[in-house]
This record gives structure tokens, sequence and C-alpha cells, in this order.
């Protein structure tokens, strides 16, 4: 009974602090992100130590896009023109992404979301860890890059 009682408790104390999202909050999205790891459904995780490409996200009025960019060496980006459209929805207590592209729609839920940290979960119960990045410019001429 004692354990079943612990479980309950910790259980609750979970759902209790999950973070709520406020419309406010969505532009936090907004810059570029690398994906740290991914949690998948069974609770293993694959870690993101290096990446070739980040995610760049525009959001206003809760519409906008997202975007694969590829960081330079000098600072700059290489960027293409293929983008998925995305809406920001709110339901209930939850906040969802929905990308669109003329082959695909689908969504994900953010469960976290900070200055510094994005965590969203899709369909398949894959958790993706960001992490909010800049630019790098690893030729040390000093300038600073957008």
């Amino acid at each position: 009974m004692k354990t079943s009682f612990k479980i309950l408790f910790i259980s609750l104390l979970f759902v209790a602090c999950k973070q709520k999202i406020e419309p406010a909050d969505i532009a936090k999205i907004n810059g570029y992100w690398e994906i740290e790891k991914v949690v998948f459904d069974k609770g293993d995780d694959k870690d993101y130590s290096m990446n070739e490409t980040y995610d760049y996200f525009e959001i206003k009025n809760n519409k906008g896009f997202r975007k694969k960019v590829m960081p330079q060496l000098d600072g700059t980006f290489l960027v293409n023109d293929t983008q998925e459209a995305l809406a920001v929805r709110f339901v209930d207590d939850k906040v969802f992404l929905d990308y669109k592209t003329p082959f695909m729609k689908w969504s994900e839920e953010i469960i976290a979301l900070t200055d510094a940290e994005l965590v969203v979960v899709n369909a398949d119960k894959k958790e993706y860890h960001y992490k909010k990045t800049e630019a790098i410019n690893l030729l040390g001429d000093g300038e600073k890059n957008k």
C-alpha cells in the first residue's frame, strides 16, 4: 500500500511540474536550433555531438516556417529554398507545431521551451531535444556574424 501511494505521489508531482507554455513564449523559438539528442519511446536515446545542419525557425503571429541550414566556418549559413510551413496550435494546456509541405502534414507537441532549450515530441513518441545555437566563426577574423 505504501508503494502504491509513493508511486501515485511521484506521478502527481511530475504532472504538476509540467511546464505551461504561454503564447508569449512562442517567440523564444525564433532562431537557430541544434539537435542534442533524440529519445525514443522505449527509453533509448541517440546523442548528436555534432550536427551538419541546424533548424532555423521563424514564427510571427503563430505562423511561420522551419528550414534546414548548414553552418559554415566563417559564420555564414548555406540555405536552400526548401522550408516547411508551420502553424502554432493551442489545445487545452498543450501546444503543437503543425507542419505542412506540398507532400505531407504532421504535428509535434512542445513539451519544454526556454531561451536555451526546446523539446518536442512527435506522433511516433520520439522526443527531439534542441539547444539554441548561434553562428560559428572559426576563422578568427573578429567580426560578429548575424
